[in-house]
């Protein structure tokens, strides 16, 4: 058949949530369509369903229970995995996370699509000292090294240490790729100016126990014994799917503590760095925390954990500090420090964007996915 005949080849992104879709993979998405894919999307659909048909995507509902892989829902999920396999006859499946990730190991069993299975993070399961979570590794390990290992399936990874994880499971080197992030809109995020006014620090994401949020407030108090004038906003919402959901009412009482501003949810990230001047991660694991990389992009310093993810963009000394994890003295005097230097501010804030435009740009990041998908495919 001539190429110019030929029919494209579809593409189906696997996702939990049709908010987590947009937010992570577009890009990729959008990559791929302009490279001939048809994209189709199979996650949970709520509130975003419109945003995702207007890119010219085909939407497949598939319900998802996060936070409760039981078996009984979870083969309902892989049921209707299958389901959507045979309607559409893929090329290529695409999950992403790793809930998406393991349950697709099942579902594509005697499919012929090539797969990727995209390990962005680890989450509460690997970092759960509880007996049920050790039971649940153990699972996941298992089906994940089967997965992987099969012809024409790869896992991509986000940083070096998950590549090491999946090579530690049993999983092949070249059955590994690591592309780095999702893809940051350099356009959208530009470099902006410090605010004016008192130093403040900003937390951007879900708002769990994980995430260091705890750690964060613990660190800032101690900020605030020295400098009244600080500030910390916290952006983003609890996650009841997932076991370390901060509850509503401890964030509320948090708002209420001098200078912590608890906003919810912000859809204009842009806008929230206008107002902030150094962004802080404190979490306990990435993949590649897409929160500073759009901080990055916009030209701020950056505070995070030195764990897998976030020290591929928080860069000590180069574009911001690192502390260790659940170390709220380290955290606070990091903070300290950044908050009595505007010039430490700023080269680290220019350093951060020089990073974003050298490796994760949405277009180098989409380029680097398509490459995947044509190697899989052999053309």
């Amino acid at each position: 058949m001539d190429a110019r005949t030929r029919p494209a080849p579809r593409l189906i992104y696997v996702v939990t949530e049709d908010w987590y879709f947009l937010s992570h993979r577009l890009p990729m998405a959008r990559a791929a369509r302009a490279a001939g894919y048809e994209v189709h999307v199979a996650t949970n659909v709520g509130d975003d369903a419109d945003a995702i048909r207007r890119e010219g995507f085909t939407l497949h509902p598939v319900r998802f229970a996060r936070g409760r892989m039981s078996p009984f829902r979870s083969f309902g999920t892989i049921m209707a995995l299958r389901k959507v396999y045979r309607a559409v006859t893929p090329a290529i499946v695409h999950h992403v996370a790793l809930q998406a990730s393991v349950l697709g190991v099942v579902a594509a069993f005697g499919r012929g699509a090539a797969n990727v299975y995209a390990i962005t993070g680890l989450g509460h399961a690997f970092i759960d000292p509880s007996g049920k979570a050790r039971f649940m590794r153990g699972v996941i390990r298992l089906l994940l090294r089967f997965g992987l290992n099969r012809r024409r399936a790869v896992g991509l990874v986000q940083n070096p240490d998950d590549r090491d994880m999946l090579a530690e499971l049993g999983v092949k080197p070249d059955h590994v790729v690591i592309i780095p992030g999702s893809g940051i809109d350099a356009d959208r995020f530009r470099p902006i100016p410090e605010p004016d006014g008192p130093v403040t620090f900003a937390y951007v994401g879900r708002m769990l126990d994980d995430k260091g949020v705890r750690n964060l407030i613990a660190a800032f108090r101690i900020v605030r014994a020295a400098d009244k004038q600080c500030r910390l906003l916290l952006a983003g919402t609890p996650d009841p799917a997932n076991p370390g959901s901060i509850p509503q009412i401890e964030l509320a009482n948090w708002g209420r503590e001098p200078g912590v501003t608890w906003l919810g949810e912000v859809a204009d990230i842009a806008a929230l760095w206008q107002r902030a001047h150094v962004a802080v991660l404190p979490s306990r694991r990435e993949g590649l925390p897409k929160s500073l990389l759009e901080a990055a992009a916009c030209g701020r310093p950056l505070i995070a954990t030195d764990v897998p993810g976030c020290r591929e963009i928080a860069i000590a000394e180069k574009t911001g500090l690192l502390v260790p994890v659940d170390d709220p003295a380290a955290l606070a005097a990091a903070m300290e420090r950044l908050a009595r230097s505007s010039q430490q501010r700023i080269r680290f804030g220019v350093a951060a964007r020089r990073l974003v435009d050298e490796r994760f740009a949405a277009d180098l990041i989409g380029k680097a996915t398509v490459d995947l998908y044509q190697r899989l495919l052999g053309t």
